[in-house]
């Protein structure tokens, strides 16, 4: 074999080793790790997770899941695409202060899961969770405090958001449904809104909903917020002893 094949196959060799080693580095994991310990250089796998939810994020696959693997503080993160955050029985903080949000959600089509996640204003931040576009979003098991705003709706499309068995408090305004109107959905289960001071629940625009079931609103001015067309159905127990009473009521048989 001539000088120059061997050459030529030793360079093939070489670049074939570089694509092979180069590849995995770039891509995204359908499941990813952070924690307190961690560090954003990472891979954010269990054994090198990274240290935020704003680094992992980049290195999760659309549809995929970060999961914690001990208590910390991950940081305020913004979200574009279908994925799930779940700490599970340890507390996985999102620190928001100065009019920053915790978690801004502008995933057009996506669907969200936020799971046991610890969101605190520290009484300056701005919202704790703002959906500017999603399909889908659902908040579960979360404690969301000190805020203007908890949780704000205020998209141009079609979005459902689900809040289940969740602790909403010492915000201005727990939970606001400002969409184009008859785009914002949001049903609400199982959850303790306190001591938000300006609204427990608020919905503005002509068939902007909520749905409500088993869930305690109190120390607020108004329990209930309804302007402008928008709708609160309740089904079943709630507490609201203040405010607008609901649009639509319909007992537990």
């Amino acid at each position: 074999m001539s000088i120059k094949k061997i050459l030529a196959s030793a360079v093939a060799a070489c670049l074939l080793q570089l694509f092979a080693l180069a590849g995995p580095a770039h891509a995204q994991a359908t499941r990813t790790w952070v924690s307190g310990v961690g560090d954003d250089v990472n891979p954010c796998s269990r054994t090198a997770p990274c240290k935020t939810f704003a680094g992992a994020i980049s290195k999760t696959a659309t549809g995929g899941e970060i999961n914690t693997l001990d208590p910390g503080a991950f940081g305020a993160v913004t979200i574009t695409k279908s994925i799930t955050i779940r700490s599970d029985h340890m507390q996985a903080g999102v620190l928001a202060t100065l009019g920053s949000n915790g978690i801004n959600i502008n995933a057009p089509s996506a669907k969200v899961i936020l799971d046991g996640l610890d969101i605190e204003g520290a009484s300056t931040g701005g919202t704790g969770i703002r959906v500017l576009s999603a399909l889908d979003v659902i908040v579960k098991n979360c404690d969301i405090r000190n805020f203007t705003t908890g949780i704000s709706v205020n998209t141009t499309a079609q979005a459902r958001v689900t809040v289940d068995r969740s602790m909403i408090g010492g915000n201005v305004d727990g939970i606001t449904i400002t969409s184009t109107p008859g785009f914002g959905h949001v049903k609400l289960f199982n959850s303790l809104l306190i001591n938000n001071t300006s609204s427990g629940v608020s919905v503005s625009g002509a068939n902007n909903d909520v749905f409500i079931h088993n869930n305690q609103i109190l120390g607020s001015t108004k329990s209930l917020n309804i302007t402008s067309g928008g709708l609160v159905r309740s089904f079943g127990t709630n507490i609201i002893p203040t405010g607008d009473a609901p649009t639509s009521t319909t007992p537990l048989l």
